[in-house]
């Protein structure tokens, strides 16, 4: 069920939050988990009965794992298996030569995959209760971050299924919601518009002020998706009383590729450190060991993003960057002026965004020669044919509201903090302006929903 649909935010999700609103507190988080089941059986009616086989299997052999490294490995290896049976099967067979034919993925498969994880994982370090199957069930398919994150943690979620917030946490969550809601249909949907454009040309018909200004509003559109959904599931989350955490701050602020990803998809990144970086050593075993152990990590994320050599060439290029900043390049780094160092920055991560957009590693190449200028001359029209005067003023808000200096950001948020009236102005505006964009759109899946 599609956040940024009207029928979820019309009807869904107003019935639910009355429900809630009326219903006793010892029966919420039943009242959560079938509202949750039927948002994920509402669009993945054949892969339904595996969540709710997988999620009993691991309460019951939750019972057994703390002391029992061995069958922790066993529990999470069975987690992974249908992980790799509908998403990797068909790349790990054409690796080996043998054509496959791909299962259709399930919805938000790695993700709650993960969170199924952390449960185990947390579960034995700490020797806690199993906990009831409800309240763990609702913790795995909670429906604001079950498709798309955020990824989280058992430890952090498991006080709150037990006792949460109510009236302050619902008026926190509703700006966030609507901020969300307005990155999705006012300002992603209208720059993927060029890059859904661009990356059906021919790798001949590409120029290179084609190329910069899609990669420009690919980069713009994946974050102002992706931290749109993350948003929103944070403020529906809050709505319910639940505290989610940020999965994005400023990431186009930093000024190095090790920053990025401290502000990029967080709570991805969190769990691979805590999960398998540290568990392979981290940096306590040298440099060497070190800088193989970020290459594994993040070939592991490139992975998990999608089963193709485009995400494998993605997750290397950053494992790549990050083994050279702290080679030595950090510090060199370091000594530039800071917009220097955010231009380093930028060009690195649009450059990934090539790999990660491109259907395959040929058009990925072709794009990227293009960006230098090094493609055949174009015999289309170049960047003029998209610059339409909605989508100049969409740009020019979206890389303000992104580029803005982090001091000027805060200051921004905390003037609003402290004006109550400007801020329910806002969000009402914002909210008409979103209503209007839902009533011209029938659907509008996020980029995240197909990992």
């Amino acid at each position: 069920m599609v956040f940024a649909a009207p029928f979820f935010v019309f009807a869904f999700l107003p019935v639910v939050l009355a429900l809630h609103a009326v219903c006793p507190r010892s029966l919420r988080n039943a009242l959560l988990l079938a509202a949750s089941l039927l948002s994920y059986f509402w669009g993945e009616i054949d892969a339904f009965l595996l969540l709710i086989v997988m999620t009993t299997l691991n309460w019951l052999v939750a019972a057994w794992l703390p002391g029992r490294p061995r069958l922790l490995l066993a529990a999470i290896v069975v987690n992974l298996l249908p992980l790799v049976y509908f998403k990797y099967q068909a790349f790990l067979l054409a690796i080996i030569g043998i054509e496959g034919v791909q299962p259709t993925l399930p919805l938000g498969i790695s993700f709650y995959t993960f969170q199924a994880i952390s449960y185990l994982i947390d579960t034995s370090r700490s020797g806690w209760p199993r906990g009831r199957l409800v309240d763990v069930t609702l913790y795995t398919v909670f429906f604001p971050g079950m498709v798309a994150g955020p990824i989280e943690r058992y430890a952090d979620i498991r006080p709150q299924l037990q006792s949460r917030g109510a009236v302050h946490d619902f008026a926190a969550g509703i700006p966030l919601f609507v901020r969300g809601l307005a990155k999705k249909l006012l300002v992603a949907n209208a720059v993927a518009v060029v890059a859904d454009d661009f990356f059906v040309l021919p790798v001949d018909q590409m120029g290179c002020g084609a190329a910069w200004l899609a990669m420009v509003c690919y980069s713009l559109q994946i974050f102002f998706d992706f931290s749109g959904y993350s948003d929103m599931a944070v403020g529906l989350a809050r709505m319910f009383g639940f505290r989610y955490p940020q999965n994005f701050n400023r990431p186009y602020n930093s000024r190095s590729v090790t920053e990025f990803w401290r502000r990029w998809h967080m709570t991805l990144s969190s769990w691979f450190r805590d999960y398998l970086y540290l568990p392979l050593g981290g940096n306590r075993r040298g440099a060497a060991r070190t800088y193989l152990n970020l290459v594994i990590v993040f070939l592991l994320c490139g992975l998990w993003h999608g089963a193709a050599w485009t995400f494998v060439a993605w997750g290397a290029w950053h494992g790549a960057w990050l083994v050279i900043e702290r080679a030595g390049l950090g510090r060199l780094l370091a000594r530039l002026p800071a917009p220097l160092q955010n231009a380093y920055a930028l060009v690195v991560v649009i450059v990934g965004w090539v790999l990660f957009r491109a259907h395959d590693l040929p058009q990925a190449g072709g794009v990227l020669r293009a960006m230098v200028g090094a493609g055949a001359t174009p015999t289309v029209a170049g960047p003029a044919q998209w610059l339409s005067p909605h989508l100049v003023v969409v740009l020019g808000v979206a890389l303000v509201a992104t580029l803005l200096p982090e001091r000027a950001a805060n200051r921004v948020d905390a003037w609003l903090g402290k004006r109550e009236p400007a801020m329910i102005a806002l969000c009402l505006a914002g909210f008409a302006l979103c209503a209007l964009a839902l009533a011209a759109r029938t659907h509008n899946p996020f980029i995240y929903y197909r990992f």
